[in-house]
């Protein structure tokens, strides 16, 4: 295919949204578990966060994981009601806060992806380790293409 032909374009263009979608719809297990998806992103950012000594407030998160502030709102809002995760100002005036996991919430985080990290497993064995590991490049390979067209 030309790339320079608008019609091909718009054809790929398509092909990659639907893709994305595709991929919004996979999930990491097989059974109800306590955290969906976003869920388990967002406990990972703020892990890896207090692993590289830092902190992430709400806005942060939300372009981390490239999802809406009112997003990270809603799932903030749940995991702190849920005893999860918790809000710690940044400063005197209360208007920003940290987001953090609660003292219990890593037992609860490391069974989840245990499960996760499980069926996972059982994917990849199904799919061919092989298979997994060219599409986890192509994906990288992709998504620096993109950056370097845009300038990034």
């Amino acid at each position: 295919m030309n790339c320079e032909n608008t019609n091909e374009n718009r054809e790929y263009l398509g092909k990659i949204l639907a893709m994305f979608k595709q991929m919004e719809n996979v999930v990491v297990v097989n059974k109800k578990t306590r955290f969906n998806n976003s869920e388990l992103r967002l406990l990972s950012e703020i892990l890896i966060a207090k692993e590289e000594g830092k902190r992430y407030i709400s806005t942060q998160l939300a372009t981390r994981l490239n999802v809406t502030r009112s997003a990270i709102s809603q799932i903030v809002t749940k995991l702190e009601g849920e005893g999860v995760i918790k809000r710690t100002p940044k400063s005197k005036d209360n208007k920003i806060a940290y987001v953090e996991l609660t003292d219990g919430a890593l037992e609860a985080y490391e069974a989840e992806i245990a499960v996760a990290a499980e069926f996972t497993g059982r994917v990849v064995k199904k799919f061919g380790v092989a298979k997994m590991e060219k599409l986890l490049a192509l994906s990288d390979e992709f998504s620096k293409t993109v950056s370097e067209v845009r300038g990034k």
